[in-house]
């Protein structure tokens, strides 16, 4: 016969570690640190904002309306003629984000006569909205765009320092930061994506 202990006994349950619940444990951290690396990469590459200065982007963008840079597309393609692009003029990094629209495309000529803009001798078809140019600038002569310059324009035309200027001039590819893809809304303009 036994003797029983007196006093209160509890009765204690070896705890096992689950092989299920470690899988758990695993996936839940595997999926923590994927979502993170997603996020730093597309707030990295996609998600960088700014904002615009100057009105020299109506009626597309307002001033000091924020935008997001998508510094992603220009890795695996150029811009196109008609991309509105951010970039700092001769890479002067002590300087604002510039906001533009690409006109001229390397290798071409560009040219601003009787206020319309002329690519390799042809005037280039653009929307009505844009005001005829009454300083052509620097592009008042033909300007031949190197492999890797871009000739760009602010939709408010006669608002706009642009690749006009001589301060400025054709905008070269590694100064490009990337493309304004996306708008906030602001008291003008609804949010969305920018074209």
């Amino acid at each position: 016969m036994s003797k029983r202990k007196k006093g209160l006994q509890f009765y204690q349950k070896e705890k096992k570690i689950n092989s299920e619940l470690l899988k758990d444990i695993f996936e839940l951290m595997i999926g923590t640190f994927i979502a993170i690396f997603l996020a730093f990469a597309i707030t990295y590459f996609v998600g960088m904002r700014t904002s615009v200065i100057g009105d020299s982007m109506e009626p597309a963008l307002y001033n000091a309306q924020e935008i997001l840079i998508n510094r992603f597309v220009y890795k695996f393609s150029s811009p196109k003629r008609g991309d509105v692009i951010v970039f700092l003029p001769n890479g002067n990094q002590k300087t604002h984000y510039y906001v533009k629209r690409v006109v001229a495309l390397p290798g071409e000529t560009v040219q601003i006569k009787d206020g319309k803009v002329y690519i390799d001798g042809e005037m280039l078809e653009e929307d009505e909205s844009f005001d005829k140019i009454v300083d052509a600038g620097i592009a008042e002569n033909e300007i031949v765009l190197n492999d890797s310059e871009y000739f760009v324009l602010g939709d408010n035309r006669n608002s706009s320092e642009d690749s006009r200027s001589g301060n400025i001039g054709p905008v070269g590819g590694d100064n490009i930061i990337g493309k304004a893809w996306f708008r906030f809304k602001t008291e003008t303009s609804e949010m969305g994506l920018v074209e």
